[in-house]
Parts: structure tokens; sequence; C-alpha cells
């Protein structure tokens, strides 16, 4: 069949967790939910706390604020349309909404992945060259590689929805998954999924392992710094520094790399078990990471304590007035 938007398909339908029961979908609508306002109101008060602490206005703070911004964009691109496939039955998404979603998915994954590049040389910087850390990396510094991050990560994403837009849609148009992305829409398509489905790889390729590389050297680079400190509560003070990046990169990085791996040794997950990973993987980290920032990083702590303690004070003194 010749390419060209001859597509008799007009939506597409989510299929979310393929195998689950009709009797879970209340159970799986309330947790996603759950999921979405815990998201949602971690990362605002990091933003908060942001914007009203001046002392939180360092170039780690600021890597961490262009992360929270993706994560609440990442959970707002995917969770609303699968929470309304299961509480209202409402698991149809029309053709263009669909590319839509798949650019913003793999714009956003892109975007997560060069600020935690950003997040390691942070560390790299810091640990190894100490005493030009502060010149090397400015507050304005970090302002323009993030937003350098945000416009270079466009690029690819574009690319992939220019080209598998007009691709002719004529079969199914059931997507065995929680939201669009390349291969799910891909894979419906009249026609030789090759030339396609290689770049998208390379693309995926590059925007993982690329990053990933550099976090290795960079952490590789720091334990040997460390190793050379000669007292131990040396060693664990500036590996304590790193702590709190290096559980997020973690939480980003070691699903992926499972999932990638596991398909290329041959191990076989179905359906189910295969988008149970991808959700786990894609909405665990934004909600659990306010929370490691705010356990972690002792200023962000101290700062959450501030407002906590401004807060509950003035509730004291109104409570003594009305006593009195």
């Amino acid at each position: 069949m010749p390419e060209g938007n001859h597509s008799t398909v007009t939506e597409f339908i989510l299929t979310g967790f393929p195998g689950l029961h009709p009797e879970y979908h209340g159970l799986v609508s309330a947790v996603l939910f759950l999921v979405y306002v815990l998201t949602l109101t971690g990362n605002v008060t990091i933003l908060l706390l942001f914007a009203t602490n001046r002392s939180l206005h360092k170039p780690m703070y600021y890597i961490i604020l262009n992360l929270s911004i993706c994560d609440i964009l990442f959970s707002t691109t995917t969770l609303p349309k699968i929470i309304s496939r299961y509480w209202f039955q409402s698991g149809t998404i029309s053709f263009t909404a669909c590319f839509v979603q798949m650019y913003f998915v793999h714009y956003l994954g892109t975007v997560n992945s060069l600020i935690l590049f950003l997040m390691a040389f942070d560390r790299y910087v810091a640990v190894c060259y100490p005493l030009r850390y502060p010149i090397i990396l400015k507050n304005s510094t970090i302002q323009i590689l993030s937003i350098t991050a945000w416009i270079i990560a466009k690029a690819a994403p574009l690319m992939l929805v220019i080209r598998a837009y007009p691709l002719p849609y004529c079969a199914s148009n059931i997507i065995n998954h929680c939201y669009c992305d390349h291969i799910g829409i891909t894979i419906l398509a009249c026609t030789d999924r090759a030339p396609y489905g290689f770049p998208a790889f390379v693309f995926a390729m590059f925007a993982l392992l690329g990053p990933l590389a550099f976090i290795m050297f960079s952490y590789c680079s720091i334990i040997i710094v460390v190793l050379k400190i000669p007292n131990v509560q040396g060693c664990i003070k500036t590996l304590s520094t790193c702590s709190t990046q290096l559980i997020i990169i973690a939480l980003y990085y070691l699903p992926r790399c499972f999932v990638y791996l596991a398909s290329n040794v041959g191990l076989e997950f179905s359906a189910d078990m295969r988008v149970v990973i991808i959700m786990l993987y894609s909405l665990f980290p934004p909600m659990i990471n306010p929370l490691i920032y705010c356990l972690r990083a002792k200023d962000m702590r101290e700062s959450l304590w501030k407002q906590f303690n401004r807060c509950l004070i003035p509730q004291k003194v109104q409570v003594s007035s009305i006593s009195n």
C-alpha cells in the first residue's frame, strides 16, 4: 500500500493493562488517580519551596526544579487519559491526539534524561574539581544548559511524529498500552515498519545511553576521588552529597536498562507484565522523587521544615489568643 494518510482509522483505543478483569477497573483508576495527586502535590511543593526560599537558588536545585517540571508534565501527559479509561470507560483517543501524546511522551523522556546528565555533571565537578565548581557551574550556566536541554530535545521526537503520522493505518486501532508511544502506534501501520522502527531505536539508544555513558563515567571518577580521601569520615561525607542524585538516576535508568537487556537476551514478558513494568518505571520516579529531595537534600529539608513551622506557629498563636 502506498504511503500517505489513506487511513481509515480516525481514533485509537488504549487497552491499558490488557488482561485486567473489569471488577478491578475501579481500584486501578483510584490507584492511578492517587499516584497522579501525589506526583502533583510533591512536585508542586518543590516548585513552591524553590520560589519562596532564596537559599535554594543554587545550581543543584535549579536542576531539581527542571526535573520536577518535567515530572509534572509527563504525568499530566499520560495519567489523565488512562484514569478516564478505567474510571469512565473512555479508552478512545483521537488520531491526532494520540500523536500529540506520543510526541510529549518521547520529548519529556528525552528532557528527563538530559537533566539527569546535568545532575551527574554537577556532582562530577563538585567532587572532582571542588575549587573550580563556583566558576564552572554558576546559576546562569545551569540555567543556560537547562534551557538548551529543553530545546534540543524537541528535534528527534518531532521527526518521529512527522515520519509516523502519514503512514497508512487501515487495520487494528487497538494500542496495548496505557499511552501512545512510537512502537505502539507504528506496529499498527499497514506497511513495513523497519524503515521507521530503526531510526526510532537509534534515537532511543542515543537519548538513553548517551547521558548514561557520561553518568557512569562521572560516578566512576567520583568513586576514584573518594577512595583517595585519607579518612573514612571524609569519604562518607563526600558520598552523601551524591546519594540523592544517585538514587534518582538509578530509579530512572535501572528499570529501563533491565527491559532493554531482557528483550535482547531472549527474556520475554507477557503483555500485561510488560505494561506494568513500563508504567512502574514511568510513574513511580516522578511520585517518589520529591520525597527523596526532601529527605536527602539538607537545604530542601530545612526549607520545608521552616515552611511547616511558619504555618504551624500562627495556628498556635490563634488558638492561644482564643483560649485567653
